[in-house]
């Protein structure tokens, strides 16, 4: 992993930084427009770190979206997303709405502000799901963390929350030095269709790509049993219901 980059605001007008602060190209007028942005959401610095890259430059991820860096304000480290000028949408409102939604319910990286290029949020500092597993092998350490995982995809189901991506989730489940584990990126996030998160993060916890991993701590888990569970946790999404599943995943 290259070294750590900290660039002053005023100065994020150089190359490399200004073609991030733009993804993928820069132009004059939107580089100043989105300077003044980050100086209205009181952004001192951008610091370029990360296992992801742009440019040859270090950032914490990419995507069709946008670019996650990790930005200095008030004494405090938070991650930036900047919205690619190539995105599919004009604004990162959206999502920024999306995630309100998921704090309200105490999922995701706490909204800290936004505006039309930027969303300044929690800087969650540990590593995606995947790599975790294969760093974690204790069987109750294991346990703990997805039965959080399950617990945040029953919050946002009865919240009416879908995220969308969670049954490909390498880069949405993230756990932190302490354990903790967090739904990240809200930016196909829905609420107006029907939400799929518990089934959606148990195909991929036990069933899709990392079950292999998994199963090897906490044993194999019934798939038929586990398929009909949460083919009538769909159908009613009551407590009951979410509690058999539990059941079938963790014994």
């Amino acid at each position: 992993m290259k070294t750590p980059v900290t660039v002053p605001t005023e100065n994020l007008n150089a190359e490399p930084y200004a073609s991030i602060l733009c993804y993928p190209r820069a132009s004059e007028a939107e580089l100043r427009h989105r300077l003044e942005e980050l100086r209205v959401l009181g952004v001192s610095a951008v610091e370029f770190s990360g296992r992801s890259s742009a440019f040859d430059i270090p950032v914490l991820g990419k995507g069709f979206v946008g670019v996650v860096v990790t930005a200095h304000l008030d004494g405090q480290r938070a991650a930036l997303k900047i919205r690619r000028v190539d995105a599919d949408r004009p604004s990162l409102q959206h999502e920024a709405e999306m995630l309100t939604k998921a704090n309200i319910v105490a999922v995701g990286p706490r909204l800290i502000s936004t505006s039309k290029n930027f969303l300044l949020m929690q800087l969650i500092d540990g590593d995606p799901l995947p790599l975790w597993l294969a760093t974690h092998t204790a069987r109750e350490e294991m346990r703990k963390v997805l039965t959080d995982i399950l617990e945040q995809c029953w919050r946002l189901d009865k919240a009416g929350l879908d995220h969308g991506e969670l049954s490909k989730a390498p880069k949405h489940l993230i756990v932190d030095m302490t354990g903790k584990p967090w739904i990240v990126d809200f930016e196909t996030a829905s609420d107006a269709r029907k939400p799929a998160n518990v089934a959606a993060a148990c195909h991929y916890l036990f069933i899709g790509a990392v079950g292999t991993v998994v199963s090897k701590v906490l044993g194999e888990r019934n798939r038929t049993e586990l398929i009909e569970a949460l083919r009538l946790y769909k159908k009613a999404r009551t407590r009951e219901n979410f509690d058999r599943v539990q059941r079938i995943c963790f014994g």
